[in-house]
């Protein structure tokens, strides 16, 4: 089933019992991470502009709002080298584990903390590390997640796992969606008042259920069997990048469309259509809402896809449509149109980055071998993101510049696409390569590890 190995190195199987506690604890923990990541986007677009980085412009605060929220990303690959080495070190599920308080902890605290009003600019510079320790967790809970599922899936069924890690992300988004939908019923002065902190607090809850689920899990069978035979290395972050060099920059570029693009799409989307369209928030939310709800189902669809006709194809396929379809977006959008604008958000993800981020937890799991597959996956990711992750920041500017117009940022995602794709190209295809070899992978990694 698996390809796990005992430990006498013969493979063996990973039980039913043993895998849906691993997807489920997967699906769980990238839940958590990624509601508290993308709720500070929403936050940003909807009130930290006056709560926090207070200006005499809002659009100001908006886009110094922003800056901030990439600061997240800017720390993201560190999150990425110091918990991907401890992943390689001392165990995937040890520091999921980690990651998960983190990540947690850090968002519950923004919900507890003071506005500028009461404490001045110590409110945004307090908010902005809080920031950072999101960017930390961050940096290592996707590649971590879908790191312990490559290891424990069956090999012909890889794909389809570990879109799970993806789904993960998506309930994420969609959960964080919601609640900020609900508060925003409650009305502009309650909001501002104090039900603002309600996602950030719920933050503390799902900490617990996400523990409770991990805790349960079984530490990855190829690591066990690297820690027993002792063949883990002293310096994994040094080791992914002189035996994969290729493979680490192929990592780098895979990640920046899809995160300039979601970014675009989930949270720059909804200061677009509130301030420049003049349109009510909830048809905004509205639109993430329904398209990540259809993401969410697209997930296992398109992670079987990828078993069966490969990771590489539909990666270039994503890639390609996402730029294909950048003016269009706008041009939907700019109808002010409700129908309309929920046309252009749900093809946009459905078609074009659905395919892309099911493939994603496999297609990087198979570019390292197992000795680093954790510090290479989420260093080479993570980068990525960090490059992309400015995008609501870039946006707000170029419309800024292009007068109210989405133009500019519809060449901005064919820019990022275009990189993707040159990513995608140099990649190999890599469905059926041995998941619990050391150090083979579909790509050469002939030298010595240290």
């Amino acid at each position: 089933m698996t390809g796990a190995v005992d430990d006498a190195g013969a493979v063996r199987d990973t039980t039913p019992t043993e895998l849906k506690r691993v997807v489920s604890a997967s699906v769980v923990g990238t839940a958590l991470e990624w509601y508290d990541f993308f709720i500070y986007g929403f936050a940003v677009t909807l009130v930290f502009n006056q709560l926090f980085f207070v200006t005499e412009d809002p659009a100001v605060g908006t886009i110094v709002g922003f800056a901030t929220f990439g600061v997240g990303f800017a720390v993201r690959p560190l999150g990425g080298f110091i918990f991907g080495h401890l992943g390689d070190k001392l165990g995937r599920r040890t520091t999921l584990i980690i990651t998960t308080l983190v990540m947690g902890v850090s968002t519950g605290l923004i919900g507890l903390l003071p506005t500028y009003e009461s404490i001045g600019i110590a409110a945004p510079i307090i908010l902005t590390f809080l920031r950072m320790c999101q960017g930390l967790g961050a940096g290592a809970e996707f590649g971590g997640a879908s790191t312990l599922l490559a290891e424990h899936a069956p090999p012909a069924r890889r794909g389809f796992f570990t879109s799970f890690a993806q789904t993960g992300v998506q309930i994420g988004l969609l959960t964080g969606t919601v609640v900020f939908l609900l508060v925003e019923s409650l009305g502009e002065e309650t909001v501002l008042g104090w039900a603002w902190r309600i996602p950030f607090l719920f933050s503390f809850l799902m900490i617990a259920v996400a523990l409770y689920v991990r805790l349960r899990v079984a530490e990855s069978p190829v690591f066990r069997r690297m820690t027993e035979k002792r063949t883990t290395v002293s310096l994994p972050v040094f080791d992914a990048l002189r035996r994969y060099p290729r493979n680490f920059l192929i990592g780098i570029g895979a990640h920046i469309c899809d995160t300039a693009v979601v970014y675009i799409y989930a949270t720059y989307s909804l200061t677009y259509i509130t301030g420049t369209l003049d349109l009510d928030r909830s048809v905004g939310l509205t639109g993430v809402i329904l398209f990540s709800v259809l993401v969410i189902a697209l997930q296992p669809v398109y992670g079987r896809l990828s078993d069966r006709i490969g990771r590489r194809p539909l990666n270039l396929f994503s890639v390609v449509f996402t730029a294909a379809w950048a003016f269009p977006f706008f041009l939907l959008l700019d109808t002010r149109e409700p129908v309309l604008i929920w046309l252009a958000l749900v093809v946009a993800t459905t078609i074009g980055f659905a395919p892309m981020i099911a493939v994603q937890p496999a297609f990087y799991a198979e570019l390292f071998g197992a000795r680093v597959r954790y510090t290479g996956f989420a260093a080479s990711r993570e980068i990525g993101a960090a490059l992309g992750g400015f995008s609501p920041l870039i946006a707000a500017a170029l419309v800024a510049q292009a007068g109210g117009k989405g133009w500019l940022v519809a060449v901005w995602i064919i820019g990022v696409s275009a990189v993707s794709f040159v990513a995608f190209w140099m990649s190999k295809e890599s469905k059926d390569v041995d998941i619990a070899a050391v150090d083979a992978t579909g790509y050469d990694a002939s030298l010595p590890a240290r």
